[in-house]
């Protein structure tokens, strides 16, 4: 089990008048993290954040990312902690942008996903919850989102670039 005593200090940077908080994310720590909750992943450090390809080849059905307008996922919905932005990948009230991952064919992997996670932030950003942002606090949310993504489900919210990985699947379009 990973300790939060092992995340490094965040910084508050001042540009102009705007402050940002600069967090020093550890990429082996999120690796970790995924690999606790089941996935494998491979993990970029860029300037202002990092990117993980999360897939569960092992697991039996897709990942639990699904339609939230859909009536026949009401009850995936009322139970689901997390709900994207279809159009733009954002994940409501976190600093993580979630995109569908292209299996080796070039089509949607149904048991992997691309998370972005910004790392730097305006100085007011909040979290779920109202909290502050710091590592540990993002870390922890992070986490939970790894266990939404495979046990409780993550809502996709109206139409765009991000695509459901579990429900049912889309009508073709001519």
């Amino acid at each position: 089990m990973i300790s939060a005593a092992t995340l490094k200090w965040m910084q508050v940077l001042q540009a102009g008048g705007r402050q940002w908080v600069q967090l020093e994310l550890d990429a082996d720590l999120l690796r970790q993290a995924a690999e606790e909750e089941g996935f494998t992943c491979k993990a970029e450090t860029r300037q202002r954040s990092i990117v993980l390809d999360l897939a569960a080849p092992d697991r039996e059905g897709p990942l639990l990312v699904f339609d939230g307008a859909d009536p026949a996922n009401t009850g995936w919905f009322a139970r689901c902690q997390f709900y994207v932005d279809a159009r733009s990948g954002a994940v409501m009230q976190t600093p993580f942008f979630l995109a569908n991952l292209p299996d080796a064919h070039g089509r949607i992997n149904p048991r992997g996903v691309r998370l972005q996670i910004l790392t730097e932030l305006p100085i007011h950003a909040r979290l779920p919850g109202r909290q502050p942002v710091t590592e540990k606090a993002l870390f922890a949310v992070y986490v939970t989102l790894l266990r939404g993504l495979s046990q409780n489900g993550v809502a996709l919210c109206g139409k765009g670039a991000v695509q459901p990985l579990t429900g049912r699947p889309e009508p073709a379009r001519r």
